[in-house]
């Protein structure tokens, strides 16, 4: 009998390949704040965050104590910001391996899956003309919760919405800061590292890639995950 209630997926660097669309837009922003492009610590350091943690990595390469900002230009930075991925995300996006294959094959075994992400919903919207809305039973963007990740309510409230306990959930991250928002909530985590290394954890299962990666081994990874606890 299956344990598996239901799948809560990250977007960027998981379900799509999108984490080279936010390194152009960053880059873009730190020459539209005067600045030469973010060196590679810092741009690492901003995969899996939220906006305002992107514009404060931004900010203080660019020279400039994030604290200090006017609230006025900060906020029209961050416009900026999604204006430019808006335009990026327009062009589409790649699917990362095996992730298209994962989202049919949920769907066709009737098990619900949410998109949890820290990418604001205007974004998200234009990302879902790629991963296609009817995959997701519920959807929840970085600017509909008010501590994003890596706190855990991004993922409690994709369970909520499943009308689930996120201890009946697989989530499926790339990142340090999502795992950890998942492991937070509750939830069992099978990690696909994009662009960093993602420590091992007590709830965490690596693996390489989603190719190959079926509802099936997603019921043993909770099993398994369980079976530690």
């Amino acid at each position: 009998m299956r344990e598996l209630r239901g799948v809560l997926l990250d977007m960027d660097g998981t379900l799509i390949d999108s984490e080279k669309v936010w390194e152009v837009a960053l880059n873009d922003l730190m020459k539209h704040l005067g600045s030469v492009p973010l060196p590679v610590e810092a741009r690492l350091e901003s995969v899996g965050g939220s906006l305002d943690s992107s514009l404060r990595i931004c900010f203080r390469e660019a020279g400039r104590d994030p604290a200090t900002v006017p609230a006025d230009e900060y906020r029209e930075t961050g416009e900026w910001l999604y204006s430019r991925a808006g335009e990026l995300f327009a062009h589409g996006v790649p699917w990362r391996p095996g992730a298209r294959e994962l989202l049919v094959a949920l769907r066709a075994e009737g098990i619900p899956a949410a998109l949890v992400t820290n990418t604001i919903r205007v974004l998200v919207t234009r990302a879902l003309d790629t991963l296609g809305a009817e995959h997701f039973a519920a959807i929840v963007p970085g600017d509909e919760v008010s501590e994003p990740k890596p706190g855990p309510e991004p993922y409690l409230r994709g369970a909520e919405l499943l009308g689930l306990d996120p201890a009946d959930c697989v989530a499926v991250e790339d990142s340090p800061t999502g795992a950890r928002s998942a492991e937070r909530a509750g939830c069992a985590v099978l990690v696909v590292p994009c662009e960093l290394e993602v420590p091992a954890g007590e709830r965490r299962v690596q693996r390489s890639t989603l190719s190959g990666v079926t509802p099936a081994d997603l019921d043993g990874i909770l099993r398994e995950v369980r079976a530690r606890a």
